[in-house]
């Protein structure tokens, strides 16, 4: 089943802010992406209710293995499609915003082939 966009958007938030902290709640997410805390809650039960993502009893947010390999994957799209864009000139705010909406709906088979092109021609 594909995930929804916003989806992909709360476990990649997560992962990041995972990567700077051991400890992210759900009030570190919604301050992150600008949303509501009743929001927040509502996107972080239905990653439980998938299976990505565990909150212990403290309130700490944990993605599961299968949470953070999907993380890791919506995360790759993002800074490889950020590199991308900016190698072709475009400047940093709205390469990351462009790649943040692209890395939702473009297919694998198309994201392979840019990552092997700019590994093939050296991207910076």
């Amino acid at each position: 089943m594909a995930m929804q966009e916003s989806g992909e958007m709360y476990l990649e938030t997560i992962y990041v802010l995972s990567q700077q902290s051991s400890a992210v709640r759900s009030i570190d997410v919604a301050e992150r992406m600008s949303f509501s805390k009743p929001s927040v809650s509502r996107a972080v039960g239905l990653l439980k209710k998938d299976g990505l993502l565990l909150m212990d009893e403290m309130g700490y947010l944990k993605l599961t293995e299968e949470g953070e390999e999907k993380a890791k994957r919506i995360y790759e799209r993002h800074t490889v499609l950020s590199r991308l864009l900016m190698n072709l000139g475009v400047d940093e705010e709205t390469a990351t915003e462009d790649a943040c909406r692209i890395e939702h709906y473009i297919s694998d088979q198309s994201f392979d082939a840019i990552k092997a092109h700019m590994a093939k021609y050296g991207a910076k």
